[in-house]
C-alpha cells in the first residue's frame, strides 16, 4: 500500500487542527495508519525550533530572514526523520502546514524575495511534496474574531497552548498579504491545492474534505 501525504493550509483560525483530527478518525476507520504532524515541529529538534519561532520571549527581534531559515530547518528535519520513512511504510501523513505556509507567510506576508524563499524550500524538502493540499479559507475578519476568542479561552486556562504566539502579533495588512498569497498558490497549482470554505459548520467542512480525500484513498 502506497503512502499518501496531505497538508492542511490557511490563515489563522481556519479550523485546521479540528479538521485534521476528524480526517484522521475517518482514515483510521478504513484501517489506514495515519501520522499526524505539525509545522514547525514534529520532531524533537523541530519542537525546539517551534518554541523559538513562536513562543520564546527572546524572539522579538527576529528578522524575516532568520524566520525563513528556522522554519525550513525544522522542515528539513521533519522530512527526513519522519515524513519520508512514514510514506515509505505506506502511512497517510497529515501535516498541519507545510511549505505553502512559508511561501504565504514569509514570502507574501513578510515580503521576502519569492525566488529566494522557493530556493530555501526546495533545499529543505527536495522531492518530498504533498499529494494533496487542503486550503481552509476564512476572511481576515473571521480569522481575527476566531483568534480573539481562542486567545480569550487561553487566558482563561481552557486552551491547550496558552503561550504567546509571535506569528499572531502581526497586523491586519500582514494577514491580508498572507491570504492573497494563499490564493495565488492555489491558482498556480489547482491539481494539488484545493480551497475549502471554512466559514461553514465543522461537519460541512469535514464532509467537503472527505470528498476530496476519498478520491485518493479509495482508488
Amino acid at each position: 500500500m502506497t503512502g499518501l501525504f496531505i497538508s492542511f493550509e490557511g490563515t489563522e483560525g481556519g479550523g485546521k487542527s479540528t479538521q485534521i483530527q476528524l480526517l484522521a478518525k475517518r482514515l483510521k476507520e478504513l484501517g489506514r495508519t495515519v501520522r499526524l504532524l505539525r509545522e514547525p515541529g514534529g520532531t524533537p529538534i523541530g519542537e525546539e525550533i517551534r518554541h523559538t519561532l513562536k513562543h520564546s520571549e527572546a524572539n522579538h527581534a527576529m528578522t524575516a530572514e532568520a524566520e525563513l531559515l528556522l522554519m525550513n530547518a525544522s522542515r528539513a528535519q521533519l522530512v527526513r526523520e519522519v515524513i519520508r520513512p512514514a510514506l515509505a511504510a505506506g502511512e497517510i501523513v497529515l501535516c498541519d502546514r507545510f511549505y505553502d505556509s512559508t511561501t504565504a507567510y514569509q514570502g507574501y506576508g513578510r515580503q521576502l524575495d519569492l525566488d529566494s524563499v522557493r530556493r530555501v524550500i526546495d533545499f529543505a524538502v527536495g522531492p518530498t511534496r504533498p499529494h494533496l493540499t487542503l486550503l481552509l479559507q476564512v476572511p481576515v475578519a473571521v480569522s481575527e474574531e476566531r483568534r480573539r476568542i481562542r486567545n480569550a479561552q487561553a487566558g482563561a486556562g481552557t486552551a491547550a497552548e496558552p503561550q504567546r504566539d509571535r506569528m499572531e502579533e502581526a497586523d491586519r495588512a500582514f494577514f491580508e498579504r498572507v491570504e492573497a498569497g494563499f490564493q495565488i498558490i492555489a491558482a498556480a497549482e489547482p491539481q494539488r491545492v484545493h480551497a475549502v470554505d471554512a466559514t461553514r459548520s465543522v461537519t460541512e467542512v469535514s464532509d467537503n474534505i472527505w470528498e476530496l480525500v476519498a478520491r485518493l484513498v479509495t482508488r
